[in-house]
């Protein structure tokens, strides 16, 4: 966790998970708040990374329906060019 400005604040927990946190920040030698704080911190991240993926499969999802059609139209215009006419019965270019 990044040592950013700190602020102190004040939460409700039930006691089990007060109790947890206290184990773990025991186990790890450092303090309940900073046990807290890199339980969000690890949240934070997983929920950048769902929010990235959920991005990434937005522009893919986009990126496949530009190929497609931009394929379909380099085919017809490629097309049209291998049999020199164009929509207007006259000579391609």
């Amino acid at each position: 966790m990044q040592n950013l400005a700190m602020r102190k604040i004040t939460i409700s927990l039930p006691g089990d998970l007060v109790e947890f946190a206290d184990r773990i920040a025991d186990k790890t030698h450092t303090s309940r708040s900073q046990v807290i704080g890199q339980v969000l911190a690890e949240l934070q991240t997983r929920e950048q990374a769902r929010l990235a993926e959920e991005g990434y499969r937005f522009y893919a999802t986009e990126a496949a329906e530009f190929a497609e059609t931009s394929g379909r139209a380099a085919a017809e215009a490629l097309a049209l060019s291998t049999t020199g006419e164009n929509d207007h019965g006259g000579q391609a270019w």
